[in-house]
């Protein structure tokens, strides 16, 4: 079994830039003193910064999904969804306040048995929780950080403590449905 295909590198490749450029205007980057502001609408050190901070957040949650489906000797394919990525790119490009995207999933191919799914579905955000405690622990811990430093991994916290809570509502797209109907079915 593979365990990441090279088309599944490509998508990873992919997704990273585009986040980088869907969450450039709603992570903001410490300026330096002297930065010259400026209102361009592409702006390649915030589509960095963006996408060192949201992509963790996003790829790992869908290889949280992945792995444990490949623990249990399910075959999981990682997937961007075109649909879902582009919504989020073109509401960037419009300049719109909300960001609403689903931008990647992770098929497996064969049924889990219910218990298996739960655990599968609940993968993805239980990864986000993780991330959010080191997070946190690293911005309780960590003396002498660089302001840049201690502003990326407040916004990673709260941003994985967000990706955690939405995914659990139980609502079709949602993993909370998939956990839900999956201990139901189990139960």
């Amino acid at each position: 079994m593979i365990f990441i295909s090279l088309w599944e590198i490509v998508q990873l490749a992919i997704l990273t830039i585009a986040l980088g450029y869907i969450f450039s205007g709603f992570l903001p980057r410490p300026r330096l003193e002297y930065e010259i502001p400026t209102n361009k609408w592409f702006d390649w050190e915030d589509i960095k910064w963006a996408a060192l901070i949201a992509a963790p957040a996003v790829i790992l949650h869908e290889f949280g999904h992945k792995f444990v489906a490949l623990a249990f000797g399910l075959p999981a394919t990682f997937h961007i969804w075109g649909f879902g990525l582009g919504l989020g790119v073109i509401l960037k490009a419009i300049g719109s306040p909300f960001l609403f995207l689903a931008p990647a999933y992770v098929s497996i191919p064969f049924g889990a048995p219910p218990l298996v799914g739960a655990l599968i579905a609940f993968a993805g955000p239980g990864v986000n929780l993780i991330l959010w405690g080191i997070s946190s622990y690293v911005l309780k811990t960590r003396k002498g950080m660089s302001e840049k430093e201690a502003v990326a991994w407040a916004i990673s916290k709260k941003l994985n403590l967000f990706l955690f809570f939405f995914n659990l509502i139980p609502l079709a797209p949602l993993d909370g449905s998939s956990v839900l109907s999956n201990l139901i079915a189990a139960f």
